[in-house]
């Protein structure tokens, strides 16, 4: 679904559904059902151009017709489901006495027939609305009818950036020397080669004017140069043209794109040339480039910019532009709004003026257009001006040329990514939004559409890392474990998609700060922010309840009709909100409750329809869970499974498990492995009792063929020996691989091309052989723990080239013996030991001048462990001579040694007081 269409692409299936004998349908409602299909087909394909055409662009009669059309969608489907409810029913969680059973299914019989004949007459009545749709449709000449006249002629607000006089640009030199240095890294014949360079980031960064003012820099000394636009919807023949002309500076005859291509290469044959190709979007149109563009061995350059990851990867080696730092910010800032004089930052209104700054984040372009805002305005008004800055509101030729850039990247997503970016306008501005929390909400408002063999969470990481390739979104990593946790929103995004949502009716947000509130009786997706109460009306037509920041603002859930989504994150409240009336809410298809710890009431269970379950914090989760046959996820992560609770089996469409603990009474071990959807599955501690439960753990793990996560914290298998899977054959997919146990064998036994894939890789072993892990491929992460420290036991072996091609984060608990060269190439973090015990004499049996072989170390942390006898000169030597050959190291990476443990050599047993 995208918001473009409304709920058009879910109401087309369910119209289908509805025409199915089980529903036994009158044959004139089948007949009103068929032709509203047909009609809605066509409204369907007609709001997809619609969606692709700018908003200020748009007929206005279009856009009326469009508005008209998505609310339609949302009502029919509201009608539709309500039916669907009433005749499937809800099970209950808790069978009543056999006497009242049979009432009330004779009771039932009775309402799905009074249900058939309601749901009879709402059709025709629809019927004669999307009619009425379909004759304006054709009024108004939709499909033909989409752009405005008055905006026609649009003028590439970038254009101005190529003119810009290079003494006025800000914060340049260095990136000009980083890029120069990029172009010119080869010696002798390395440096004959053709070097392509692409500057890659999002809108406003400045890639446009940082390549200018490098084609100007470096252009004298070639034979030949040109500096080229391309923009999003390229006609290449014209491009071409351009590249051909600014190289030869004479007027061609008419060619067409072969005969182009071949006039460049003929001319570009044997000359030095340096030509930027600005503002790539698409790998097809640097294919047509590339063919034109011959590597002659003259020592040519080419240089690149793009907002798309993708695109600057498939083009060449790439320089990620980075935001200015805040002294460059407050000097553009300053030279934009007061002409280059100085101004004594005492005389700014301080706060506000921090504020700003921090809006901007280091984007000359939105330093630029707030700085204009606040031109000529007296600063006793900056606050009021800073609180009334949204998007594209001010009559400001800046704004609208923000505005515009921005709008380029928009426009260009896909219409499923174009909602879910939409959709992030629930969030307040700073917002830390976690990537997996995001994913099921995206799934829960049925924005993810099911594929034939893939996850649904799959399809939703797949939308979320197309966001950050195109620069929409920005990533958060947690470089230690070397996984994108989330992202952020650059506040001038954020303004632009919260204006759109408004402007589209898609989020309606209840906010103190009243710039983007909007009316709330027509609301499908409600927002309530920090300080505002909910509506205290009916809201029979929301869709999705958000309570940010305000879980004691959640009105009684009696009130809805049609909730899929109810999302409360987070309360400044002691105050969590009550489940009362929870089993009324049949549409639900996602509830999350935050980090909140509440008590789910076994009403649960009348919730069929329900998708993903994200309650962190309950310890405990009702018998009724177990009636979920439709849910994908389940996170509870706080919560202990125990032997009453042996549901787990029958959620058979789980995607996703997250628990806290399994008690080895219980029998989820053997069911598991039922659960053959699943793609995920994380435990802190699961306790085996028995060799019986031993074996049924190794089972189910046999049966997960689709699972890709396995993360399994503490596992205790008491008095039952090893907890063995030698000879396990994990998926192809697999990416995580974390069991903290002991597993003899196991390594020895995986070969590297069983799991392409793998990404992270956490075991316990005994003395393994390094190199055996070194051949994995994609591997990014690798901890091997053990029982206790070894001293300097293995050395890379061979000559340690190709091994770990992509490792960035290396621990392990034992003192490595040495890293040779070539291996580990992109290794950036490095945990281990080294045992001060056995050379009291503050010696470390460790090669640190290894360390010069790993080129991109940025960090090193070291546990120092020694006897209880150790003198106190031997150990602040032994300390001292390890900062010293850390800070050897050309890179100067950041070093953090735990000495806790003195004289406790036995602590390694604990590892969280390792530090991991």
């Amino acid at each position: 679904m995208d918001h473009a269409t409304g709920a058009m692409g879910s109401l087309l299936l369910k119209l289908g559904d509805l025409l199915v004998e089980e529903y036994k349908m009158q044959t004139g409602v089948k007949e009103d059902i068929e032709y509203m299909r047909r009609e809605l087909r066509s409204m369907y394909i007609a709001l997809r151009k619609v969606g692709d055409v700018p908003r200020d662009q748009l007929d206005l009669q279009v856009m009326n017709w469009a508005h008209e059309v998505r609310d339609l969608s949302y009502m029919m489907e509201d009608i539709i489901d309500k039916f669907l409810v009433h005749v499937e029913g809800a099970e209950t969680a808790i069978k009543p006495h056999k006497l009242k059973s049979f009432v009330k299914k004779m009771r039932k019989l009775f309402t799905k027939s009074k249900i058939r004949h309601e749901i009879s007459n709402e059709i025709k009545g629809l019927k004669d609305r999307v009619q009425e749709a379909a004759d304006r449709h054709d009024r108004y000449k939709v499909s033909d009818v989409v752009v405005s006249p008055t905006s026609a002629t649009i003028v590439d607000p970038r254009l101005l950036t190529l003119y810009r006089d290079t003494k006025d640009l800000v914060g340049i030199d260095g990136p000009l020397n980083e890029l120069i240095n990029m172009l010119h890294d080869g010696h002798g014949d390395m440096d004959k080669k053709l070097k392509i360079v692409s500057i890659f980031g999002f809108g406003g960064l400045g890639k446009t004017t940082l390549a200018k003012a490098l084609f100007d820099k470096l252009q004298s000394p070639f034979d030949c140069s040109a500096f080229v636009p391309v923009g999003r919807n390229p006609i290449m023949k014209e491009v071409l043209n351009n590249i051909l002309f600014e190289i030869d500076k004479t007027k061609q005859p008419e060619l067409n794109e072969k005969q182009l291509i071949d006039k460049l290469r003929g001319l570009l044959e044997s000359k030095r040339y340096f030509i930027v190709i600005d503002d790539i979007w698409d790998t097809e149109a640097w294919e047509i480039f590339k063919c034109a563009l011959v590597n002659n061995c003259c020592g040519s350059k080419i240089i690149t910019t793009t907002r798309i990851l993708d695109v600057a990867e498939k083009t060449g080696e790439v320089y990620r532009i980075k935001s200015l730092s805040n002294d460059s910010s407050k000097e553009l800032f300053h030279r934009r709004l007061y002409g280059g004089n100085s101004k004594n930052p005492s005389d700014l209104p301080v706060k506000v003026y921090d504020k700003i700054l921090h809006k901007c984040g280091g984007v000359p372009l939105a330093i630029i257009t707030i700085s204009s805002l606040l031109d000529n305005k007296p600063v006793e008004f900056w606050s009021k001006i800073y609180n009334s800055i949204g998007f594209g509101h001010e009559n400001n030729s800046d704004v609208d040329n923000t505005r515009k850039i921005l709008l380029f990247s928009y426009y260009d997503l896909p219409c499923h990514l174009r909602t879910c970016l939409l959709h992030l306008s629930i969030y307040p501005e700073d917002r830390f939004i976690e990537k997996d929390s995001l994913i099921w909400l995206w799934v829960g408002e049925g924005f993810i559409q099911e594929e034939p063999e893939v996850g649904l969470f799959e399809i939703g990481e797949r939308y979320f890392n197309d966001l950050l390739n195109r620069s929409m979104l920005l990533p958060v990593e947690n470089p230690n474990k070397c996984i994108i946790s989330g992202c952020h929103i650059h506040d001038i995004v954020l303004d632009m998609i919260c204006l759109l949502a408004k402007e589209e009716n898609f989020v309606t947000i209840l906010d103190s700060n009243k710039q983007y509130t909007s009316v709330h009786t027509n609301a499908r997706r409600l927002v309530i922010g920090k300080g505002e109460e909910a509506p205290s009306a009916p809201m029979i037509q929301v869709r999705s309840f958000n309570a940010i920041d305000s879980a004691d603002k959640v009105p009684s859930l009696s009130c809805f009709k049609v909730l899929r989504v109810l999302n409360i994150k987070e309360s400044s409240s002691s105050t969590t909100p009550h489940l009362e009336h929870l089993g009324k809410l049949v549409h639900l298809r996602y509830l999350g409750m935050g980090d909140m710890d509440i008590r789910v009431p076994e009403e649960l269970g009348y919730l069929k329809f329900l998708q993903v379950l994200n309650i962190s914090w309950v310890k405990k989760l009702p018998k009724s869970i177990g009636l979920l046959n439709q849910l994908k996820c389940l996170n509870a992560r706080r919560a202990d499974i125990t032997v009453e609770q042996d549901w787990i089996g029958k959620l058979t469409s789980l995607e996703e498990l997250w628990v806290y603990s399994v008690d080895s009474s219980s029998n989820f071990a053997t069911e598991l492995g039922k659960l053959t959807e699943l793609r995920r599955i994380q435990i802190s501690i699961f306790i085996l009792g028995s060799v019986n439960l031993v074996k049924s753990w190794a089972s189910a793990l046999v049966k997960l063929q689709k699972i890709q996560v396995i993360d399994v914290q503490d596992i205790y298998s008491r008095d039952t020996g090893d907890v063995t899977l030698e000879g396990y054959v994990p998926p192809q997919q697999l990416r995580v691989f974390n069991l903290s146990y002991h597993q003899p064998g196991l390594y020895a036994s995986i070969k590297t091309s069983w799991l392409p894939n793998l990404s992270h890789l956490s075991l316990h072993v005994d003395s393994p052989d390094v190199e055996i892990f070194g051949r994995f491929p994609g591997l990014v992460y690798l901890y091997l723990k053990m029982d206790r420290p070894v001293q300097g036991h293995y050395v890379m072996g061979g000559a340690g080239v190709g091994l770990f091609p992509k490792l960035r984060v290396y621990k392990t608990r034992a003192t490595p013996g040495q890293f040779l060269p070539g291996a580990m190439p992109s290794l950036e973090y490095l945990l281990f030991t080294v045992d001060v015990w056995t050379s009291r004499d503050g010696n470390i049996e460790f090669d640190f001048g290894s360390l010069m072989s790993l080129p991109m170390l940025k960090k090193v942390v070291i546990s120092m462990f020694s006897g209880e006898d150790i003198k106190d000169e031997d150990w602040y030597k032994a300390q001292n001579t390890v900062r010293h050959a850390v800070d050897s190291h050309p890179n100067r990476p950041s070093v953090d040694l735990d000495t806790s443990s003195r004289g406790r050599f036995e602590c390694l047993d604990n590892p969280h007081a390792y530090g991991v």
